[in-house]
């Protein structure tokens, strides 16, 4: 593995998202001094939080998997996450409503939800979703480690030792590389239940059809791993790494915007604020979405297919007085409305540039699991629609923002939210044109999508051609999109600068 040369005792974390408050942690663990400049006035990136009339927001991600990592990332400076953060399960992880009226629960206990999916389409589909199970229990456990969790320095790492060989030609096996939907189909019929187990691959930014089984590892991560939600929302994970960090002696600094960097010869020596404030460095880490990195950097990389981003999303936060009826009654922490026209909607929001026809909308009510998230009496709801970036369809959401706001509230109110218009107190809507504001590449919060090129070595390497003591985190480089591979990606980002040299603070 290819490492940075020494020096690298003080180490300069550009972002104090979930990747770089990660890196920082497991830079600190290594004895390094670490400094971390934030832009914004806390942590968080992406994972953001924002407030709004007595309602406090989550503005990123509401989903919580695999808090080992977390937990890991804490440890590595000797706290944990038992005691920074109180984390709920969620029963159901997710509450599937479709078209037809029917509704499944989905549960990442084995026999619950055996018995639900027994119940609501029979011992033969019961069965499948063992066998299912074990497929993605599998396809989890050959690629945490090399695949996931690795770095690469090449396409050649893949077959550069016999254990690699080994772990490609089961991954292959297993069906890794063939697709998604089709590996799902091998065990569940119906078309309910393959949603469920599929509709993880927008994350991914490719339809099931098209997504590598490979992909299949996020559903494992919702459905097997299971769903968690921190009290206080889901800012309260990266305040706690932040809070873990400064504990364990890194300078963390809001309200400060990188604008430049410095260099001698192949070396970083410094970055520049927008104060005018020069902060000298050994080895950097830069964490913001790819295009803000390569205007810091002077250029982008080339690469003989360019860059395919991944669709957006439009989220409208509510804070609503609760309606009556069943569907209100009906509402989990997280509902998925899934439309009839499942693969349509791929094909509009990748493909054609187009709004959804027949939405399939995330509604999150994380005021269900937490209620001190909303003024006493009122409950938080955080709706999520998929939609073309701004480069798949250049779109005038300054114009087209609030009828699209009043078609998702109407479907919502056609699917069993009775009167949510007339419910909603207070409200804030974020579009693509938002997320491009933020300076998140072609407007969409999802980064580089996970096709075949995009994917393991193939995706931007967390290392920079022509800088030594470059490394990158984030979701834009490896491994990819999410919360956990964020996370992860900080750890392979602090790996690059520890594992080939002693910092002279632990020597000393």
């Amino acid at each position: 593995m290819r490492t940075v040369p020494e020096p690298t005792d003080h180490v300069v974390v550009v972002g104090a998202g979930l990747a770089g408050l990660s890196a920082a942690l497991h830079l600190l663990g290594s004895g390094r001094r670490v400094t971390v400049l934030e832009a914004a006035p806390h942590p968080g990136g992406r994972a953001g939080r924002s407030d709004l009339g007595g309602y406090r927001l989550d503005t990123g991600p509401t989903v919580l998997t695999m808090p080992d990592l977390v937990d890991e990332a804490l440890a590595a400076v000797g706290d944990s996450l038992t005691s920074r953060l109180d984390l709920v399960a969620l029963h159901p992880a997710y509450r599937a409503r479709f078209a037809d009226g029917s509704v499944i629960d989905v549960h990442t206990d084995a026999d619950a939800m055996e018995a639900e999916v027994r119940s609501v389409a029979g011992p033969s589909e019961a069965s499948g979703y063992r066998r299912l199970r074990r497929w993605l229990t599998r396809l989890y456990e050959v690629e945490i480690g090399r695949f996931i969790g690795g770095n690469f320095d090449s396409p050649l790492d893949l077959v550069a030792s016999r254990d690699a060989v080994k772990d490609l030609a089961t991954l292959a096996a297993l069906g890794g590389f063939g697709r998604l939907g089709g590996q799902v189909g091998r065990f569940l019929h119906d078309k309910r239940l393959q949603r469920i187990f599929s509709f993880q691959a927008l994350y991914a930014g490719v339809p099931p059809q098209r997504a590598l089984g490979a992909y299949g590892v996020i559903a494992y991560m919702d459905t097997v791993a299971g769903v968690w939600f921190p009290r206080g929302g889901m800012q309260a994970v990266p305040q706690a790494m932040a809070d873990a960090a400064t504990d364990a002696g890194a300078q963390v600094r809001y309200n400060t915007t990188v604008t430049a960097l410095e260099h001698f010869g192949q070396r970083i020596t410094a970055v520049h604020t927008a104060d005018g404030e020069r902060v000298g460095a050994d080895a950097v880490v830069l964490t913001p979405d790819l295009p803000v990195i390569h205007r810091l950097l002077g250029r982008a990389p080339q690469r003989l297919v360019p860059l395919r981003w991944s669709p957006s999303a439009v989220v409208l936060h509510a804070g609503v007085r609760p309606g009556s009826g069943p569907g209100w009654a009906g509402l989990a922490h997280h509902t998925i409305f899934f439309g009839d026209e499942w693969e349509r909607t791929f094909d509009e929001i990748i493909y054609r540039g187009q709004l959804m026809t027949d939405p399939s909308l995330l509604v999150t009510r994380p005021t269900a699991t937490d209620p001190s998230l909303a003024p006493d009496g009122r409950e938080l709801l955080y709706i999520l629609a998929p939609c073309p970036n701004l480069r798949t369809a250049p779109l005038d959401w300054a114009t087209l923002g609030s009828a699209y706001r009043d078609e998702l509230v109407g479907t919502l109110e056609q699917r069993g939210l009775a009167d949510l218009d007339g419910a909603i107190e207070v409200e804030q809507l974020v579009t693509p044109a938002d997320w491009a504001a933020q300076g998140l590449a072609v407007g969409t919060p999802f980064s580089a999508a996970h096709t075949f090129a995009q994917t393991g070595p193939f995706r931007p390497s967390n290392l920079v051609r022509g800088r030594t003591n470059v490394v990158l985190a984030g979701c834009g480089t490896t491994p990819g999109v999410g919360v956990p591979t964020a996370i992860i990606s900080g750890k392979l980002a602090a790996a690059r600068i520890t594992a080939g040299a002693r910092s002279t603070a632990m020597s000393g």
